[in-house]
């Protein structure tokens, strides 16, 4: 009993001798460091952060304003990111320089960190250089509608690794910046105006002159196409049904399902009121003709 007494003894005096000792190492250095030539630093060193941040915030402040004049989103935020990088490397940098910290030393350690993180995440910053050169570009802003391989959808939001889009289901869907550097990519928003194309058919019965002035009609009844562009109607072929036409009508990219919906009822207006078929497919009026379709 007396021993393990005497052995919690001499660890608890052991221990206290531990933090004793460190106690006045810390006091020691703590002493050292407190000197007037450190306070000076330190006072230089937080009036020069001072004047930094003001500059910053001024920056800052006219990038804004440039933003809402003349930069798009992706621009304003690809330069913002990367002058925020640059001013917290210069503070780091500012401050170890400071306290007697070799740069030489600092870059040589980054550099070997880079590599080595470069060599583990290639795939992060082939995604990282490629919205890079996405932000550059400026081919797509949010709102916008794309498609990038087999995903279509509304742009959310245009990162550095990646862009957000959601599908006209309502699924959020990331695309990394690198697939949509290697492949093709299809912006129906980029430009103000579209166009759309609709195929009809018409009966070989039908007069072929009299079927395509018929369909130029269609765009007129329509108020959200376009008179510049002007709408177009050609003959595209003979099918197995009927003679095929195409018409083309121009809109702004807004009103694409109002533009679209017009034009289909526009069309069938005008045949109707010329008294033109539309032919169905002759496999199928067979069937209905022998009953099988109810």
């Amino acid at each position: 009993m007396n021993e393990t007494a005497d052995t919690t003894q001499s660890v608890a005096e052991a221990a206290h001798h531990v933090v004793v000792e460190s106690t006045n190492t810390f006091l020691v250095w703590l002493k050292s460091f407190l000197t007037w030539g450190n306070l000076f630093k330190l006072i230089s060193a937080l009036v020069v952060l001072l004047i930094l941040w003001i500059v910053y915030r001024l920056i800052m402040r006219a990038m804004r304003k440039m933003h809402h004049d003349k930069m798009s989103p992706q621009r304003y935020m690809l330069v913002t990111k990367i002058f925020n990088y640059a001013f917290y490397i210069i503070v780091v940098m500012y401050v170890l320089s400071m306290f007697g910290v070799k740069l030489s030393a600092v870059w040589g350690a980054a550099g070997i960190a880079g590599i080595a993180l470069g060599f583990a995440a290639q795939t992060s910053v082939s995604n990282l250089i490629s919205g890079v050169f996405v932000l550059g570009e400026g081919i797509m802003k949010v709102g916008d509608f794309i498609t990038v391989g087999n995903e279509t959808g509304t742009v959310d939001s245009v990162d550095l690794l990646s862009v957000k889009i959601h599908t006209p289901n309502n699924q959020l869907v990331r695309v990394p910046n690198s697939s949509i550097i290697n492949s093709n990519l299809t912006n129906t928003s980029f430009f103000p105006q579209r166009r759309l194309t609709i195929a009809v058919s018409v009966s070989y019965d039908t007069d072929m002159q009299t079927a395509l002035d018929t369909l130029k009609k269609a765009p007129a009844l329509c108020p959200t196409v376009l008179t510049d562009p002007a709408p177009a109607a050609w003959f595209d072929g003979f099918g197995e049904s009927g003679i095929n036409l195409t018409l083309a009508v121009w809109f702004n990219k807004t009103d694409f399902l109002a533009a679209k919906n017009e034009t289909f009822i526009a069309i069938k207006k005008v045949f109707d009121e010329a008294h033109i078929s539309i032919p169905r497919n002759k496999l199928f009026a067979a069937i209905e003709s022998s009953g099988e379709i109810s």
